[in-house]
């Protein structure tokens, strides 16, 4: 898998919108380390290769939203009086 990095997009997101996906991403990477050390305890091989499945999937979400927030900035208030 191969992973591009591109300049500054533009994204513009709102401050409880980046919160959210960063605890997404929390959730994400407690998920995963729960999940792996769950694998000693597994004993069936396909049940281990699953696990290792989820938890890679896992990671590699965690991966694609901290690459978006990378590539966002966080949109500045509008303010009610114009000039």
């Amino acid at each position: 898998m191969t992973i591009q990095c591109v300049a500054h997009d533009g994204f513009e997101i709102s401050p409880r919108f980046r919160q959210t996906i960063e605890e997404r991403i929390a959730r994400l990477d407690r998920g995963a380390d729960h999940d792996e050390a769950q694998l000693g305890r597994l004993e069936d091989i396909d049940h281990v290769r699953r696990q290792m499945r989820l938890v890679a999937v896992q990671r590699a979400e965690a991966l694609r939203l901290r690459l978006f927030l990378d590539r966002s900035r966080i949109r500045e208030p509008r303010t009610l009086i114009q000039n």
